[in-house]
């Protein structure tokens, strides 16, 4: 038996409201604004939050100094349309240029590291 269930992954940002759309866009569901730095999307397959933090800095990829500490993998069907899609929004090509393999690494407009993975 566990001792617990997830809430919610929870990912520190300068703007909750701008990366909650960012990620209400790539993923479904509606953002709730608390009005005080926190922010929930709701609706989605995934559990996600957002919350201010005051001075942020974005992880590094790949960096062995400034570890990225974990990542989000989403599944797409077509990653030349999904990756059209992210850009649009925002996100930034971080090792997407190979197109032969099966995921492509972008960063979210804070700088989080996530892929976009062919189901």
């Amino acid at each position: 038996m566990s001792i617990a269930k997830l809430g919610a992954v929870v990912l520190d940002c300068p703007d909750p409201v701008a990366l909650g759309r960012f990620y209400a866009e790539l993923l479904g569901g509606e953002i709730e604004d608390d009005g005080d730095g926190w922010v929930d999307l709701t609706g989605g397959a995934a559990p996600l939050a957002f919350q201010a933090a005051p001075g942020y800095t974005p992880p590094k990829w790949p960096s062995a100094e400034h570890s990225q500490q974990f990542h989000l993998d989403v599944t797409v069907d077509d990653l030349d349309e999904a990756e059209a899609r992210v850009l649009a929004l925002g996100a930034t090509a971080l090792d997407a240029a190979d197109h032969s393999r099966t995921f492509r690494v972008y960063a979210d407009p804070a700088g989080h590291p996530f892929c976009l993975c062919a189901c």
